[in-house]
């Protein structure tokens, strides 16, 4: 049976369907990269919010900026923008969801011009993000606005078609300010530190070099919330469409599956109104930071810690890497002894049961989590997951090893040959520029340390981290990934 809205009353009855008229839903929201995650998140909240009777008017409207959204697009449009939702783990209780939140999504490809209009409509008093740690265009190394991009030079040269999400919202929120609209929220809910902040300052730098007046406008009339997101989403594979079929008769041409486990923390600084998410599990707070630190350092930190050294013993996925007991035990320690003294208190939150419910979440089978997917993008993601922990270590006068090993696989990774000889696909927007600097051995933990655009500086000027760096590298060529944690767990 094909997922639509006809169809719906047909659903088999295991299968969760909305409890509100699809007709009824507005948009209130614009959704700025309609992927994965985001429906396995934002939306699954506003639909549970909905299924409450509630929050009708802050249905979603996806926007997408890359030219690859057209499939995503026309695959929600031809089930009348619903989709699956499955949740996988190992208990006989786990949901599936039909979700019907979205109800609409424009794409910039099809003109600008139409998703501006759509983003200055008084209707939309959020705009959120979920365009990934490199969507901001911010540069590492200097922590400012990179407008040397493409995308941002074609929107300098030509404001009223933009094509960049700064372009689209600069021109959307200049129409609202010339109408006397109310501006809307922009929140991002990327997997990034201080995710709010940094779409400010991007959106700033960018309007200040279009209009200062409306910069200006921005900064006091705009809010940003930070926010802390969880939810492990692996890509959609044919598989998972198979087992939906054959499982439960339903014809969906992008499920999304994720884990039961879903986490938002969100502040609570809205500027035109918000959806009630704290009846559905959402915690707002005043200051994310200290869930923002949990979150990034302990679960985005250690699933670098393994993934790379996953990759290169030949395993594909995130649960076959922790069956491993040597990575198990250093991924454990990595948390133990490396992070948690680092972490501030966290309100509400245990931070051993925390780790212990990590560990479940990355052994959970039946996500089959791809490590393609967490090992994607390592040059934008150190900088955020790793390096503010090392920095930390380095500070100590710490013990460093198990931070550096982090690093060495990756420059091992990226020579893009597991240990029994397999090549395997690496996505990384960097790739060619990454595998230059581990292309020879000689100098490469000065050319590869040396980048303050993914590293920052201190690393660079630490003796005892490229010491540290050097050590475990050597360890990974001649013991192999087996040999170096063997010996790196007997010093610990």
């Amino acid at each position: 049976m094909k997922l639509n809205e006809q169809n719906l009353l047909r659903l088999p009855t295991a299968i969760a369907r909305p409890a509100y008229a699809l007709e009824e839903v507005r948009a209130g929201i614009a959704h700025i990269g309609v992927g994965g995650f985001h429906r396995a998140h934002q939306a699954a909240y506003t639909d549970a919010l909905m299924n409450l009777g509630e929050g009708m008017d802050w249905g979603i409207c996806g926007i997408g900026t890359r030219a690859e959204e057209k499939t995503m697009r026309d695959a929600l449009a031809a089930q009348d923008y619903l989709y699956s939702l499955v949740e996988l783990d190992d208990r006989p209780d786990t949901q599936v969801r039909a979700i019907g939140s979205i109800r609409d999504m424009l794409l910039v490809a099809d003109g600008s011009e139409a998703v501006v209009a759509r983003l200055a409509d008084p209707a939309i008093r959020i705009v959120s993000l979920t365009i990934t740690e490199g969507g901001y265009c911010m540069d590492e190394s200097t922590g400012q606005f990179d407008a040397s991009l493409p995308q941002i030079q074609h929107d300098l040269a030509m404001p009223r078609q933009p094509i960049s999400v700064f372009g689209l919202l600069c021109a959307a929120l200049a129409k609202r300010r010339g109408a006397g609209t109310a501006p809307f929220t922009v929140m991002s809910c990327d997997n990034l530190p201080h995710n709010g902040d940094v779409t400010r300052r991007a959106l700033l730098s960018f309007a200040n070099l279009v209009d200062a007046e409306l910069a200006g406008w921005i900064d006091q009339h705009v809010s940003f919330p930070n926010a802390m997101v969880d939810r492990i989403t692996p890509m959609t594979s044919p598989a998972h469409r198979e087992a939906l079929r054959d499982r439960h008769g339903i014809e969906d041409a992008w499920p999304v599956v994720c884990e039961p486990f879903v986490q938002w923390v969100l502040e609570d600084r809205f500027v035109n109104g918000r959806p009630a998410w704290e009846k559905v599990g959402v915690q707002f707070t005043d200051d994310v930071t200290p869930y923002e630190e949990m979150k990034i350092k302990l679960l985005n930190g250690s699933h670098l810690a393994l993934t790379y050294l996953g990759f290169l013993c030949g395993y594909r996925y995130v649960h076959e890497t922790m069956e491993d007991p040597l990575i198990r035990r250093y991924v454990q320690q990595y948390m133990d002894q490396d992070v948690t003294s680092q972490l501030a208190p966290v309100p509400g939150i245990d931070l051993d049961d925390y780790k212990r419910t990590l560990i479940a979440r990355f052994s959970n089978r039946a996500i089959a989590d791809q490590l393609e997917r967490v090992c994607s993008d390592g040059s934008s993601k150190f900088s955020k997951f790793s390096v503010p922990t090392i920095n930390r270590l380095i500070a100590d006068d710490a013990e460093l090893d198990r931070a550096a090993l982090v690093i060495a696989a990756w420059a091992l990774y990226l020579r893009g040959v597991d240990k029994n000889g397999e090549r395997y696909r690496i996505l990384d927007p960097r790739l060619e520029f990454c595998q230059q600097l581990v292309a020879v051995d000689e100098g490469l933990a000065d050319r590869l340390l040396g980048r303050e655009d993914i590293f920052g500086t201190q690393i660079p000027r630490s003796p005892a981290f490229r010491a540290a760096f050097e050590r475990n590298l050597a360890r990974l060529r001649s013991l192999g990934v087996k040999g170096t944690l063997e010996a790196l767990l007997a010093e610990a």
